[in-house]
């Protein structure tokens, strides 16, 4: 299903002389092609996670995955990590990650974004992760970024990480006490049709 098909409507010739029936098939072609843009809502969609995501080695390119879709319209999410469209267009697309280092040395996490799983050139983020606070307190910090892509029918989108070092990993938290504050999803993100 497309969301997006305005072509400029076929309007009538006008006649030479005055004529009501011209004008009225004008306004009906007018009014049917407004409706469909009043009505037409882009392709969108918020996804997050909620649990902890942590890496088993520093050589190897982890996808971030989501647990939960706050809403969609045309977007999705396949297999826990695989953004997908249903209609062709340019998309901005944009992250929050919540990061955490409990190493006693400073870190770096990687994210990057994969096409249809193909990295997709010059789009990685190079996240710097001081050492940790203290033992059971990690640094933390929210690596966060946005970026346009094309996509077609049924391409995915992926957000890949890696880092260096396996006490560096993306942290969720449980909501709060005093005083009262919500969860920290690992992971925020969102998906919006630009244009055609």
């Amino acid at each position: 299903m497309s969301f997006f098909n305005f072509n400029a409507p076929p309007l009538p010739l006008p006649s030479p002389q005055y004529d009501y029936r011209q004008l009225n098939e004008l306004n009906r072609v007018l009014r049917l092609y407004f409706n469909r843009v009043d009505t037409f809502v882009p392709p969108h969609g918020s996804f997050y996670d909620t649990t902890d995501q942590t890496a088993a080695s520093t050589t190897t390119a982890y996808p971030i995955t989501f647990n939960t879709t706050d809403f969609a319209i045309g977007v999705g999410v396949a297999d826990n990590s695989k953004i997908t469209v249903t209609n062709s267009g340019t998309y901005n697309i944009q992250f929050s990650c919540q990061l955490a280092n409990n190493s006693n040395a400073p870190q770096d996490i990687d994210i990057w974004f994969r096409r249809n799983g193909t990295d997709i050139s010059n789009s990685n983020s190079r996240f710097g992760l001081s050492q940790r606070k203290s033992i059971g307190d990690p640094y933390h910090v929210v690596g966060a970024l946005n970026f346009f892509v094309t996509l077609n029918v049924d391409d995915y989108i992926q957000l890949m990480w890696c880092t260096s070092s396996i006490d560096a990993y993306i942290e969720h938290y449980a909501a709060g006490t005093s005083p009262t504050r919500p969860a920290i999803p690992s992971i925020i993100a969102t998906i919006a049709w630009i244009t055609a």
